[in-house]
Order: structure tokens, then C-alpha cells, then sequence
């Protein structure tokens, strides 16, 4: 049985943060419509996600990881804005504001699947409409769940993070190893050898 990981996602964000532990994963994009379905808690919803996302492109015998990622805000799910003007809408709902980061985490290994939710509680301070503007017209926010990168120039809006940043960025690394030990995978060593 091969031990090579399959990343279940078209994230370069993911495919960083798994090459910093060590992986050297195998990318595959999968083909999952990412509908919410109606009454779905958020939670609910990223974990469904990323197992369809496993099961659509990791095959039995292999070792896989998948992930989603739901910014929520007042129970609202904000996914990723196609338009300029909606990537300002969302901001503006950040604006001055605590939302949350809810990360599904999926993973296969030795014909076995885990799957868990992280969360993470990330503090906006108050933005200006200039800014917003700004920061939708430099184009970062287009494909990012709520409508910022926290890796990128969405950092300088936030002022608190309860919880993992990984999950935020995309894939809460501790948590994904965690389940992968429930499947007995163990992972590759880290580069120098320094924990997390």
C-alpha cells in the first residue's frame, strides 16, 4: 500500500501548508459541488464536503486528505464572493466584528476514513469603505472564503484569532494529523525536526 498523500484540493494555500510539514502530496481537484444544502448547520456542512471531496478522488488503498472551509457570520455562511461588489459586501459584515472559521477536515488511509470540524474565532477591527475598496480592487479577496486571505493583506484587518490560524489560511494541519494517527498513518518527519 502506497503511503503517498493525496490532497483532495485545487488549494495552494492547503498544498503550502501540507509541503511545510513535510508532504509532498499528489494534488487532484475534485469535481464537488459545494451547494449548501437548505437548514445545513455550517459545521455539518464543511465535514459532508470534505468527504465527498475525499471519496470523489481518493480510491481505496490510497492515503487522502480533503478539507472546506465556511466563513459564518450571524449563522450566515459566507462562501467565496465572484464579484467585486460582493467580496465589498462581505467585508463590510466583518467590519468591526467577531466571525467564525469552520474547517471540515477529511482523510483516508488503509482503506479507513476520518473526518472532523475545527473552529476558529477570528476579530475584525473597524474598516473603512476605502479600504475595503482597496483591498477588493488588488483582486486577493475574489476566490477566499468571506471574502479575505489572513496569509495575505486580510491580516492587517484582523486583531484577534481564537484558535488555529492554519484553519483559517485552509487546513488545520494539528487536526488532520490527529486523525490520520486514528488510521495509524503516520506521517513523514519534519524538515529539522521542530514541532508545530
Amino acid at each position: 500500500m502506497s503511503s503517498r498523500l493525496v490532497l483532495a484540493s485545487g488549494s495552494p494555500r492547503r498544498l503550502t501548508i501540507l509541503r511545510g510539514a513535510g508532504f509532498d502530496p499528489e494534488v487532484r481537484v475534485p469535481p464537488v459541488d459545494e451547494t449548501p444544502l437548505a437548514g445545513e448547520e455550517p459545521s455539518a456542512m464543511v465535514q459532508r464536503l470534505a468527504l465527498a471531496k475525499l471519496h470523489s478522488v481518493v480510491v481505496a488503498g490510497e492515503t487522502g486528505l480533503a478539507a472546506d472551509t465556511a466563513v459564518v457570520v450571524d449563522g450566515e455562511v459566507l462562501g467565496k464572493p465572484l464579484e467585486p461588489d460582493r467580496a465589498q459586501e462581505m467585508l463590510r459584515l466583518l467590519s468591526g466584528r467577531t466571525h467564525e472559521v469552520v474547517g471540515g477536515i477529511a482523510v483516508r488511509h488503509g482503506g479507513h476514513d476520518a473526518a472532523g470540524v475545527v473552529t476558529t474565532r477570528v476579530s475584525f477591527r473597524d474598516l473603512s469603505d476605502e479600504e475595503i475598496r482597496a483591498y477588493v480592487a488588488s483582486g486577493e479577496p475574489l476566490d477566499k472564503a468571506g471574502g479575505y486571505a489572513i496569509q495575505g493583506g486580510g491580516d492587517r484587518f484582523v486583531t484577534e484569532v481564537d484558535g488555529c490560524r492554519d484553519n483559517v489560511i485552509g487546513l488545520s494541519l494539528g487536526a488532520a494529523l490527529e486523525l490520520f494517527s486514528i488510521l495509524g498513518f503516520q506521517p513523514p518527519s519534519r524538515p529539522g525536526g521542530s514541532s508545530h
